[in-house]
């Protein structure tokens, strides 16, 4: 049987996002061949609790790095520069441990499977005579600074800035080249990385998701019935995510006497979008639900009528998926890894032009119907219409 050793820094079998990414990734590999899985040792009681109930258990072992609170806690404080320091020297233990694991297992592939973004590629592709995949890599668009003045000058000024280092780091960083250089294979997470790394680096980089779903078999659209019309929204409560944007375009809805937005997460703007919603006076047309479990959340989704999902910068968001495995239909912009997988089966996608500037976010009143509901002309015939329509109520 082919063996397969995966560096993956972030597994846990009960979150979504890059560890969630991570588990489901080794669990399918480990369907087809045995994987060898170096990872750091935050989640490993969930990891071995879920393992025993495989049935393709026997293909996979763990092999545990772990590091101390402090860095943790870094990893997961989006933003924090000086975690890159504690993982880079992470990524040299993994690559002496992957070299003892050599010596040990006939190795067959090698892959670098996460953290997906693209600053720092790991060391294993110092390992020669092995092929070496790299990916799904991500992080290398660039945040639209527009969207971000709102959270202040300082919050702008930084993305500007980092804008200019994604820039140069995607090109000049001299791992990223090493990287890219020796991968016998390098996968995308979205198009816009794709169109980045064949340009910078002059090769064939095929696109695929970091996640995907099958369609939940229980996700039954319930009907409307003079029930209330529900957007949900989910995610953390930071500045790209755009809570704020969702909570102005329900100002411009909020005559519209059965509207309600479902407001499920928590995070640093928390505070920020439940005053905003006050001033625009639709705090009595959101349910704010704080962080729930994701089971919880896809519990939403199935009694929800739209994910109302105005992110600005993801790879493919875990939960934009869980939308798509709960039949609900989306409405986002139209980039990143929203761009990439939603299409008028599923959803709408809004042309990301400069703040004010959306249909969505400016509706006319006449685009309502008034004792039903539909969406703005813009979204027509999307299947986005709540009394049904091919993909709405009726997704296959």
């Amino acid at each position: 049987m082919m063996q397969v050793l995966i560096n993956a820094y972030a597994v846990n079998p009960d979150w979504g996002s890059e560890p969630g990414m991570g588990w489901n990734w080794v669990i399918h590999l480990a369907q087809h061949c045995r994987v060898h899985v170096i990872t750091e040792g935050e989640w490993q009681e969930n990891i071995e609790r879920e393992l025993v109930r495989l049935p393709q258990a026997g293909n996979i072992v763990f092999h545990y790095l772990p590091v101390p609170e402090k860095v943790r806690r870094m990893c997961w404080n989006q933003g924090d520069w000086r975690f890159y320091h504690h993982y880079r020297r992470w990524q040299e233990r993994a690559l002496v441990l992957a070299r003892k694991i050599m010596e040990e297992n006939r190795i067959d592939l090698i892959h670098q499977l996460n953290m997906i973004g693209f600053r720092e590629p790991g060391m294993l592709w110092k390992i020669k005579g092995v092929p070496y995949v790299w990916g799904p890599v991500g992080g290398m668009e660039n945040a639209p600074v527009a969207y971000l003045w709102e959270s202040g000058w300082k919050r702008a000024v930084q993305a500007a800035l980092k804008n200019v280092i994604n820039a140069a780091q995607a090109r000049f960083q001299p791992r990223v080249r090493k990287a890219v250089k020796r991968a016998d294979a390098v996968l995308a997470s979205v198009q816009g990385v794709r169109e980045i790394m064949e340009r910078c680096h002059r090769r064939k980089v095929f696109l695929m998701s970091e996640t995907g779903c099958f369609a939940r078999p229980d996700a039954v659209r319930p009907e409307k019935n003079g029930r209330e019309f529900r957007l949900l929204w989910a995610g953390r409560m930071i500045p790209t995510k755009q809570l704020a944007l969702a909570l102005k375009t329900l100002s411009y809805l909020r005559d519209l006497p059965d509207l309600k937005l479902h407001v499920c997460g928590g995070g640093e703007k928390e505070r920020d979008c439940r005053n905003l919603a006050e001033r625009l006076g639709v705090e009595g047309k959101c349910v704010w639900h704080g962080m729930v479990s994701n089971e919880e959340v896809q519990g939403f989704m199935r009694g929800s009528d739209l994910f109302f999902f105005p992110s600005i910068m993801e790879a493919t968001s875990t939960v934009l998926v869980e939308a798509l495995m709960n039949r609900l239909p989306v409405l986002c912009f139209d980039t990143c890894g929203m761009g990439t997988i939603v299409d008028e089966t599923v959803g709408c996608k809004i042309p990301l032009t400069r703040p004010g500037t959306h249909p969505f976010l400016f509706p006319q009143q006449e685009n309502i119907a008034g004792d039903g509901w539909s969406v703005p002309r813009q979204a027509e015939g999307t299947g986005l219409e709540p009394q049904g329509g091919k993909n709405g109520r009726n997704l296959p």
